[in-house]
């Protein structure tokens, strides 16, 4: 259920607003927007009389019930997109920052490396894993907290943000420098972590599952946004079908209806998407033509020698190449890069 406020009202009205509800065992969110004030309430809301409150409250313009079972993330609740600021980048309407590394740090020299040529290409965030889920566990795993310090190099020495996945609570600690926190397809529905990463007050960078729906997104994003987590990058990475050629399925339909049924941002990675990297710099620029807010996009120095994921990701003059053509094409869309 949401409460639209009148223009011209106070913060302290808001907020007596809000206690009132808060001291029923609701829990209300505070949209604000260009146009309106949203109060979202969450809970058990069937005994509140919406016309009721709506006639006494005078700071109420008008009241609707949220049918879907995503609230916060809802455009019923937010009708303007989420503007989210990382470092240099933006992702907004107008522009489409590229999210570039490799998919597991390998070593201090080989990460530094990557960021300088990214950087100087037109990436506007460094992302490398340093924990690695693998299928195997005879896979090579990351090189945990040595690979954050090596992310972290990287980031003093090109000022780029980075981006790097947690796999559970325990991590936290770590990630204190870490700019944008990805949670991965595996734990797309890791409810727990979902949780403790929403109070982490950092920007969340949120994969879909290899075998979810569009819905389920939309609610493990809500699990992050009612712990207060305001900052969230949605990534369609693929979907697991019946298709053997490629490594996943890339679903740019979800990219077209994310942006219709909620606010957050919404980008696409490729590369988990493909899994063969000559098919990466056209689905890269398929999702500038469907309206994605950005890419990821796995890069590497040598990928025939990468400990994980080589045969899906760029080498360097590859990814200047992509970088070159996505300037080229994203004016077009109205886009900078």
């Amino acid at each position: 259920m949401i409460f639209i406020l009148k223009r011209g009202v106070s913060q302290e009205q808001v907020d007596k607003f809000v206690a009132g509800w808060e001291q029923q065992g609701l829990s209300a969110f505070v949209r604000p927007g260009t146009e309106h004030t949203a109060v979202c309430l969450i809970g058990n809301t069937a005994h509140v009389d919406m016309e009721r409150v709506v006639e006494l409250e005078p700071i109420v313009d008008y009241a609707r019930r949220v049918t879907e079972p995503y609230k916060l993330v809802s455009r019923t609740v937010q009708q303007e997109n989420t503007i989210i600021r990382v470092g240099g980048a933006e992702y907004s309407p107008s522009t489409f920052p590229v999210i570039s590394g490799p998919c597991s740090v390998e070593s201090e020299e080989q990460v530094v490396l990557i960021a300088k040529r990214i950087k100087a290409a037109g990436a506007r965030l460094l992302r490398g894993g340093a924990f690695k889920p693998r299928t195997s566990p005879y896979s090579f795993q990351g090189l945990g907290e040595e690979g954050l310090r090596f992310l972290l190099t990287a980031k003093q020495e090109t000022g780029l943000p980075i981006v790097t996945e947690i796999m559970n609570q325990t991590q936290i600690p770590l990630f204190e420098d870490v700019d944008v926190v990805q949670i991965g397809a595996r734990n797309m529905q890791n409810f727990d972590l979902l949780k403790a990463v929403g109070r982490m007050g950092k920007t969340v960078l949120l994969k879909r599952g290899l075998a979810n729906t569009i819905e389920e997104l939309l609610m493990s994003a809500e699990y992050l946004m009612s712990e207060g987590c305001e900052n969230i990058i949605l990534c369609e990475r693929g979907i697991r079908t019946f298709e053997t050629m490629t490594r996943n399925t890339l679903d740019l339909s979800a990219v077209v209806l994310l942006k219709q049924k909620c606010h957050l941002p919404v980008i696409v990675d490729p590369s988990h998407a493909a899994g063969i990297r000559s098919l990466v710099p056209p689905l890269s620029k398929a999702a500038l033509a469907v309206g994605a807010d950005g890419l990821m996009v796995e890069t590497h120095n040598d990928p025939a020698k990468a400990l994980c994921d080589g045969a899906q990701s760029l080498d360097l003059d590859m990814f200047d190449k992509l970088m070159d053509d996505l300037k080229t094409r994203a004016p077009l869309e109205g886009r900078t890069i």
